[in-house]
Order: structure tokens, then C-alpha cells, then sequence
């Protein structure tokens, strides 16, 4: 078993669980401020990246930014991205009907966990990038028969393709171990032991998940600083 986007959901949807069932509606709501505080890193080291290499901070710039593509095996699983460019300019429109996200989030039955982490998580990233653009997620493929994202204003030409620059990509044990410390990081400072524990709990059920190798990995990036690029 390797890391994935699944095994990515996976500790969103526990750490939910976890802390909904021990903090009920604060719980919702510091999930939620995690998940953006998480989104917002991953955007600030697309950001680093870009000025680094003196671009633009453009939505054209962070559509080649991402850290990530498809795993091997959510595309073996037929859970890959699928996605249609609905219209071009002036705003670019996404339709996405298949997401292993989404896929994992449903086979684990917790959906109310997967409309609250989609409903926030790609307008953060883009906020972390820029604050000055507008990426707005008017409804999630959980509750709908496709996930629609806006990206306001980027005047794409039609037909427009942006490449992803692979020497940026992560593989998704670092992409796992960043969901996994920051969150942590959010519900021991919001909850102190109590948040800590939450934590812990979750990476055991990772652990009876995935197996102690996996788990052992997400503890190696303890101390990681995920607030800035390599």
C-alpha cells in the first residue's frame, strides 16, 4: 500500500470524526480553520516557488504551481481527477465528476466530512497564492452530480493548457505528513491536551489503517516547517 489522495482524505476524515465527537460544533469549526490553515501553506510555497523564479502570482502561474498529480494508483482505481473546462473567460469554470477525495470521503461514509474539507480547501490554497484572487467553490461533487470551481477573472484563451512543473511536484507521503502536522499543530494549540490527544489518536487510526511503516513515515515530518518551499 502506498501513500495516496486517499490515504490524504483518510486523515482529514478521522481528524473530523475525532473532533466532532469530543468537541461537537467547536470541533466543526476548528476542523474547518485547519483545513484552511493547511490550504494556505500549500499556497504560500506555490507562491515562494513563482516569485523565486520571477513570475506573475497569476491564476495562469498557479495552474502550473500545484503540488501534486495523479497517483498511479487513483488512476489504476478509476477515482482519478476528472475534470471539464466549462468556459474559459472571464472566468474559468471547472466541472469535476470523478475525485478520489471524493472516493474516499464515500466509501468511508462520511460525507458531511467531505463537503466541509472541498467546500474550503481550493479557495484557501488560492488565497495562500494570492489573496488578491477570487477561487470560489459554489458546491462539492459530495452533494452534487459534479463539483464546480470558478477561478474569477482569469481570462484563459480558449482551449488553454497549463503543464504543472513536475520539478515542483510532492509525493504524497509529504503531502500526508503536512495534512497530518498541521492540523495537529491547530487543534493543540485551540484544545492543548485535549487537541494533542485528538492528534494522537488519529495517527493510531492511521496506523490500524495503513500499517506502523506508513504511520512511522507521517512521524518522521515532525519539526518539518511546511510554512515555506525547498
Amino acid at each position: 500500500m502506498n501513500f495516496s489522495e486517499r490515504s490524504h482524505a483518510f486523515i482529514a476524515a478521522r481528524f473530523y470524526v475525532r473532533l466532532t465527537e469530543t468537541f461537537g460544533e467547536q470541533g466543526r469549526r476548528a476542523f474547518i480553520h485547519a483545513t484552511q490553515y493547511y490550504a494556505g501553506q500549500r499556497g504560500r510555497r506555490m507562491a515562494q516557488r513563482a516569485i523565486r523564479d520571477g513570475k506573475e502570482l497569476t491564476f495562469e502561474t498557479y495552474q502550473q504551481y500545484g503540488e501534486w498529480v495523479s497517483t498511479p494508483e487513483s488512476v489504476e482505481g478509476e477515482c482519478s481527477n476528472l475534470t471539464e473546462i466549462a468556459s474559459y473567460a472571464p472566468d474559468c469554470t471547472l466541472r469535476i465528476s470523478r475525485c478520489p477525495w471524493h472516493a474516499q470521503f464515500k466509501a468511508m461514509g462520511l460525507v458531511e466530512a467531505g463537503i466541509e474539507y472541498c467546500r474550503h480547501l481550493d479557495s484557501a490554497i488560492c488565497r495562500g497564492f494570492n489573496p488578491y484572487l477570487v477561487y470560489d467553490v459554489p458546491q462539492t461533487l459530495h452533494e452534487s452530480d459534479c463539483c464546480i470551481q470558478i477561478l474569477r477573472g482569469a481570462n484563459f484563451p480558449e482551449g488553454a493548457r497549463y503543464e504543472k512543473k513536475r520539478e515542483y511536484l510532492r509525493p504524497f507521503d509529504y503531502h500526508c505528513a503536512h495534512s497530518y502536522w498541521s492540523y495537529s499543530e491547530v487543534f493543540a494549540a485551540v484544545f492543548g491536551t485535549e487537541g494533542e490527544r485528538v492528534s494522537a489518536q488519529v495517527l493510531e487510526d492511521f496506523r490500524a489503517e495503513y500499517g506502523p511503516a506508513m504511520a512511522d513515515r507521517l512521524a518522521e515530518f515532525r519539526g518539518t516547517n511546511f510554512n515555506v518551499c525547498d
